[in-house]
Parts: C-alpha cells; structure tokens; sequence
C-alpha cells in the first residue's frame, strides 16, 4: 500500500497545489507549504476525500493526528469516517495525564506525547501526517499506540520524500501516501520537515520511480 493510481487527475492537481519554498526557514532548506493547498478549496477536498475513499468502512476507531500539520488532515478524515480525532503533540502541551515516546532527531532526541485514556486496547487507529521524511515521528507515533495495545492499521501522508527512506524505517507497517514529492530534488540540498532538518545527499537529476498502489 504506497500510492492511489496515479492516473487519478485529483493527484495531479493537488501537487501543484503544494508551493515550495526555498531557504525556509534557513538557507539550504526547501520547505513543502501545504497552506496554498488549504487555499484551494477543490484541492484540499480532494486531499480528504482520497483519505475517506481509502479507509471508510475499514473500521477505523481512532484518527491518530501528528503535531502540527496532521491537526490539519486528521479532524476532516475522521468525522468522515466516524472516528475519534486523538491529538499526538509535543512535550508539554497537553494538560492532563500524558504517555510519552521518545525518538532520534538528527542532533538529539525529541519525544510525542497524548492524553492516557485517550484511546482503549484493541482500538484501530490510522496514524496521519502531512508529510514523511526521515520517519522518526511516525515510528514513535506507532510505538506509543502500540505500547496501550491499539492496532495501528496504516500511516498516511500527503507528501513522501522518499530519498530519505522513512518507509523502510517503519518497517512491515503499511504507509499510504498520495505523491512521492518531486519538487525539491533538483538543486538544493535538504528537505525541511516538521521535527527534522536532514542532509538528503548530492545534487540529483534522475526522476524518483512512482509506486504505485498494490
């Protein structure tokens, strides 16, 4: 499970939605905006409705939202789908009793927090970011979900840059994304996401290969 058909033409549409931004919020940085995407209003329905398509009738319980952008796509999907939106923040943001799971940044560690009793053992959770890079969120997000015995069915994100390999970190867990991201790879060298600046290697002109959904 990687990609919806990329003969789809919402997908097309959706890409050009996305403004890349050079040297944001550094120089040496291209930064995947999706706030021109919230913008148009037909790409970012169609950015939900993918999402619904996919996981309506998988019994889902649980929308699992990343800080901050999965905040973005996690409410919309879930009332969709009749799930709970469960909120997966930063240290020290959410009021009451919190479980916590630690990860690697490149210089560092950093740790995703929710609320305890926010979600119930044998709950199915569908865990949903606006963007995979490294996949270091995303395997904590899972870790966390798991150690309260929630099956975690897929991740799923907008956008994948896939020369950092965060898929082969998560492992055997299934990741849905809806573009493999081909701005930003010709000219600088690093890709900006939300918790993580990494180097991506070498200037690259060879077009990444499109999954295509099994």
């Amino acid at each position: 499970m990687s990609s919806p058909d990329e003969q789809d033409p919402r997908i097309s549409k959706i890409s050009s939605a996305i403004r890349v931004i050079p040297n944001f919020p550094k120089p040496g940085i291209m930064f995947q905006d999706i706030t021109t995407l919230l913008l148009d209003t037909k790409a970012f329905r169609d950015t939900i409705d993918l999402f619904v398509e996919r996981y309506r009738g998988k019994d889902i319980s649980v929308v699992a939202g990343i800080e901050a952008r999965g905040f973005i796509f996690g409410p919309p999907i879930a009332l969709a789908i009749g799930a709970k939106f469960v909120p997966m923040r930063k240290p020290n943001k959410l009021p009451g009793e919190v479980i916590s799971e630690e990860y690697s940044l490149e210089y560092g560690t950093d740790k995703i927090e929710m609320h305890v009793g926010a979600v119930q053992a044998g709950e199915r959770s569908l865990i949903i970011d606006d963007l995979i890079a490294t996949g270091g969120t995303l395997c904590a997000a899972i870790r966390l979900l798991e150690r309260v015995g929630v099956h975690v069915v897929e991740c799923a994100c907008v956008i994948e840059l896939p020369e950092l390999k965060g898929r082969e970190r998560l492992g055997d867990k299934p990741l849905f994304v809806l573009w493999p991201s081909l701005k930003g790879l010709f000219g600088l060298h690093y890709c900006f996401t939300i918790d993580l600046i990494a180097t991506i290697g070498e200037k690259t002109r060879q077009p990444l290969r499109q999954q295509v959904l099994k």
